[in-house]
């Protein structure tokens, strides 16, 4: 098997795109040349005043319909060819399509008058295009291949070794029989083919050596990256530690296990413990980022959306209560099929966003948790009657570290980088998330905000039940 590929090309998907985008080209353009051939056997004599030899007629007729047989088999083969340099690969199927059409050509070339006929003129062009796509050894062997086989062609006309066709009306001098002008074309023949695939293939080597570079600056940055949040996932690990120590010991103190406290004092240690509080809950979301971008890992497993619901229920219900919250969940769904996804991203996701529900409503506000489905996809729909989000910033939220200004100024602390998160892995799930405000929970000083997760029913069949947890 000759090997095309260079090193660096084998595992780079985008060098494959490009040569299979080009073996389309030469698919594409063969059958504007078999149409071209056809018109031109039916339509010279009527429009040009060509006439032609039955033989010749014969011969440019079994060249066409051979052009046509190997380029719909190429087409449909070329789907069954796959991209692995130590095998037939597409970079194969170029070299095969240029030798076939270079055959075809000179075959051409000869039955429509050698040396006086324009398509030799195609050599030229077919191998600019297969200078982009082979490598320079192969494409200047084939180069000169050409240049060797054309020379024959009109030499041995020349020298009457094999006969000359000649098209009636096209000429009236016999250029074949022309010594100066058939080596004065052939040497500017000789130097056009060269000089076109050095330049062609030069540029094409060229963009690939950018392409090469710029694979391995990517490659290099997200190195970079990792080793960065393998660091970030260390470092606030460490940070988080002392905090939570100190948090502590705040929480001991305002519980008042070391004696009663000073009305002052006791509010400014309540105020520490809320900062200190705010500062873990931030940790703890750079520390979800970093491994969500870290381990960037998605599993394929059965998710269960009645289990997974109840369970956050269970989660989010004691700080609901805490804050006379009223939180219900409302499980409506009408068919009991199972997700097919990474259950715990998925959990993340919707923990992340109920949690934000109870964080910015005030107490005794209201937070609705909704499942319903229909026949493509399942709905999960989580609404409030807390601050809301101005119209101005929906289209915002879900960009990392941008908080809306109504939290702001409320004090509620927070990354702001929850809600990217919770996008990516919803679209990792081949879903999408919406977001309203006011919400339908609104009321006259409370708009609410109302988010949509809409997934699609991608999935694996279930037998269990659902029902309302």
């Amino acid at each position: 098997m000759i090997r095309l590929v260079p090193s660096w090309a084998s595992q780079y998907e985008e060098f494959w795109d490009a040569i299979r985008k080009r073996n389309m080209w030469f698919i594409k353009l063969r059958y504007g040349a078999v149409l071209m051939l056809t018109t031109f056997i039916l339509a010279s004599d009527f429009f040009l005043g060509f006439k032609f030899e039955q033989s010749q007629i014969l011969a440019i007729s079994i060249i066409t319909l051979s052009i046509l047989i190997y380029n719909a088999i190429l087409h449909v083969g070329k789907k069954h060819i796959k991209s692995i340099a130590g095998q037939f690969n597409p970079l194969h199927l170029s070299l095969i399509q240029i030798i076939l059409d270079f055959t075809a050509l000179f075959l051409l070339v000869h039955f429509t008058g050698g040396i006086e006929t324009p398509l030799y003129m195609l050599f030229v062009f077919h191998m600019i295009i297969g200078s982009l796509v082979l490598p320079g050894s192969i494409i200047y062997t084939v180069a000169t291949v050409v240049v060797l086989g054309f020379g024959s062609i009109i030499f041995s006309e020349y020298l009457r070794i094999i006969p000359h066709y000649t098209i009636q009306g096209f000429l009236n001098t016999k250029l074949y029989d022309d010594f100066n002008y058939i080596i004065s074309i052939f040497k500017v023949f000789s130097f056009t083919m060269y000089i076109s695939v050095y330049l062609a293939n030069g540029i094409a080597r060229q963009l690939y050596k950018m392409e090469q570079d710029l694979i391995e600056s990517l490659d290099r940055l997200n190195t970079a990256e990792i080793e960065k949040q393998r660091y970030i996932v260390g470092i606030v690990h460490e940070i988080k530690t002392p905090l939570t120590a100190v948090h502590s010991y705040l929480n001991l103190m305002l519980q008042k296990f070391l004696g009663p406290l000073d009305e002052k004092v006791e509010e400014k240690l309540k105020r520490a413990a809320d900062r200190s509080e705010e500062a873990i809950n931030l940790i703890n979301d750079v520390i979800k980022v970093s491994r969500f971008k870290l381990f960037n890992q998605f599993l394929n497993e059965e998710i269960d959306v009645a289990e997974i619901m109840t369970e956050l229920a269970d989660q989010h219900m004691a700080n609901a209560e805490s804050k006379k919250i009223k939180l219900i969940f409302n499980y409506e769904r009408k068919s009991y099929t199972n997700l097919l996804g990474d259950k715990f991203l998925f959990s993340l996701a919707i923990s992340n966003l109920i949690g934000n529900a109870i964080k910015y409503v005030d107490r005794e506000g209201r937070v609705e948790v909704s499942v319903d489905d229909n026949e493509s996809e399942i709905i999960i729909s989580i609404c409030d009657d807390g601050i809301g989000i101005p119209a101005n910033e929906l289209d915002k939220i879900f960009i990392e570290f941008f908080r809306s200004s109504r939290v702001s100024k409320d004090k509620q602390e927070g990354a702001g980088i929850g809600l990217a998160i919770v996008k990516q892995i919803i679209e990792k799930h081949n879903g999408k998330i919406t977001v309203e405000s006011p919400s339908r929970l609104a009321s006259k000083d409370k708009p609410g905000t109302c988010f949509k997760v809409q997934i699609p029913k991608n999935i694996i069949s279930s037998t269990k039940n659902g029902g309302k947890s």
